[in-house]
């Protein structure tokens, strides 16, 4: 019995939080047990298990009055998060080419970019390929805390980059670039790649994220 509550807790918190991340359950939004044992057609136990999980993530935010929302994504937020991923994904890039690593990596991005080709009519799994393009990129440090770093706010980026498109980010310009900047990559041509992905994903990205 008790496996079966934490597979439904398990479940409860899978399907919460991808409601969150895809937007269903909006920035801001109210939520209560009852709408979401509503939803999810489940009892109250398992939903407030998962509850607590996404409290401690910081998805679900809980003011004075003891009133749930989903956590809300402030200007601050988006600007903060894109010049984090500025700063990582630039030396990233960089050290990508002065390691002599850059046609390897053309390769390993270029495996993200047609997952991210083939998204395209899904905004949702579009933004989780693009996410795990730009994990590609850091990956070159080997870095475990960084890593981290991008794990502990990838529902920010996810659901921040879901904004940028919907505020008029074009997903199909974006991928065309970006397959451009692959090529630009086995030409061992640094600069000119790190400039396709820095005014489609630093500039545009955060411009449109903020509105």
């Amino acid at each position: 019995m008790a496996e079966k509550h934490i597979s439904l807790a398990d479940q409860a918190y899978e399907t919460i939080r991808t409601n969150i991340l895809n937007l269903t359950y909006p920035p801001g939004m109210q939520l209560t047990e009852a709408k979401l044992t509503a939803d999810l057609n489940m009892s109250r136990n398992p939903v407030r298990t998962a509850i607590k999980m996404l409290q401690s993530e910081g998805l679900i935010v809980t003011d004075y009055y003891k009133s749930m929302t989903v956590k809300e994504i402030t200007d601050k937020d988006i600007r903060d998060i894109y010049q984090l991923r500025e700063l990582l994904e630039g030396s990233a890039f960089r050290l990508i080419f002065t390691t002599g690593r850059h046609e390897e990596y053309s390769f390993r991005i270029e495996e993200k970019v047609v997952r991210m080709c083939a998204s395209a009519g899904d905004i949702y799994q579009w933004e989780l390929a693009d996410t795990n393009m730009h994990m590609e990129i850091v990956s070159i440090f080997e870095n475990e805390r960084i890593n981290r770093i991008y794990e502990n706010n990838l529902s920010e980026l996810i659901r921040m980059g879901q904004r940028s498109v919907k505020n008029g980010m074009n997903i199909t310009k974006t991928n065309e670039n970006l397959k451009n900047m692959v090529q630009l990559m086995r030409e061992d041509k640094c600069e000119e790649a790190y400039a396709i992905l820095k005014a489609d994903h630093f500039t545009i990205g955060k411009e449109t994220a903020l509105g």
